[in-house]
């Protein structure tokens, strides 16, 4: 299993793939630009062309996050900006040899949900059209906070399948999202599994974000806890972590970091939770 957790790239993309070998991991996400700002950024294709070379070497997966102000569901007036750091960050990602670009789902403030889900199809379109690469948008569901979009399996696939170009778009779960929406309940792995492959959610997983819940089921809150220390605990995620879906695809952390700084204890916890499960 490709187990690992979110890395600073202030050593470039390269650097963030050796502070993810050092920590025992064989996967890793990475900010390919400023996660608080609505700029592009200038490729650097050297870096980026290490970075894609080490994790070959080592067998390791990645995947980018786009920033946070990114929202594919925002209106016509800011689309083309939209559009434009999705583009720049697909580029980078697949410059780095990663899956995809983790995108939030996105958030509409309108009156019409519908018109919601138009946008962020029509983001969507402009964003892949002439593009080639190997890198997925990957579309995040969301804990409900501050928005009713992408809390279901349902949304999800139906915005997948309306797009232009449903092969360069992917999914990322979130577990913390996904418990605090409802949309994954204890001990209810196995019936969501089943309901995401029906729907034909989880042949389009390309990675997940393996996060503890620091609230309890349904709350809507987005706030993350270690692996065992929250509402969702060990039980669940060894029920999780035995899915033939999660096999083959990044599983990155997005949680605090332990004693000595880094994730290394977490990570050998997911993996001894994997190996039991």
């Amino acid at each position: 299993m490709y187990v690992g957790a979110h890395v600073s790239t202030r050593g470039g993309y390269i650097g963030s793939a050796k502070t993810a070998l050092s920590m025992g991991a064989n996967a890793f996400q990475y900010f390919p630009m400023n996660p608080r700002s609505l700029s592009t950024k200038t490729v650097n294709l050297r870096d980026a062309a290490a970075c894609a070379a080490f994790c070959r070497e080592h067998d390791m997966l990645s995947i980018g996050h786009a920033p946070y102000p990114l929202n594919p569901a925002a209106d016509e007036a800011e689309r083309e900006l939209m559009v434009k750091l999705l583009k720049n960050g697909l580029e980078i990602t697949n410059a780095c040899g990663s899956v995809g670009l983790v995108v939030h789902f996105g958030k509409y403030v309108g009156k019409d949900p519908l018109q919601g889900y138009k946008n962020i199809i029509q983001c969507l379109n402009s964003a892949t059209h002439g593009y080639e690469g190997a890198s997925f948008i990957l579309l995040e569901n969301q804990a409900g906070e501050g928005s009713q979009l992408g809390l279901t399996l349902e949304e999800m696939v139906q915005v997948r399948k309306l797009c232009r170009n449903p092969e360069k778009v992917g999914f990322c779960l979130d577990t913390c999202h996904a418990f605090a929406s409802g949309l994954w309940q204890n001990h209810g792995w196995s019936e969501l599994e089943a309901k995401g492959s029906h729907l034909d959610y989880f042949p389009h997983l390309k990675a997940v974000h393996l996060n503890d819940s620091l609230h309890p089921y349904g709350s809507r809150r987005d706030r993350h806890a270690n692996i065992g220390m929250g509402y969702i605990g060990q039980h669940n995620f060894e029920e999780l972590l035995s899915s033939s879906y999660l096999k083959h695809i990044p599983v990155v952390l997005e949680t605090g970091k332990g004693p000595d700084g880094t994730h290394a204890e977490e990570i050998a916890l997911v993996k001894a939770l994997s190996r039991d499960a």
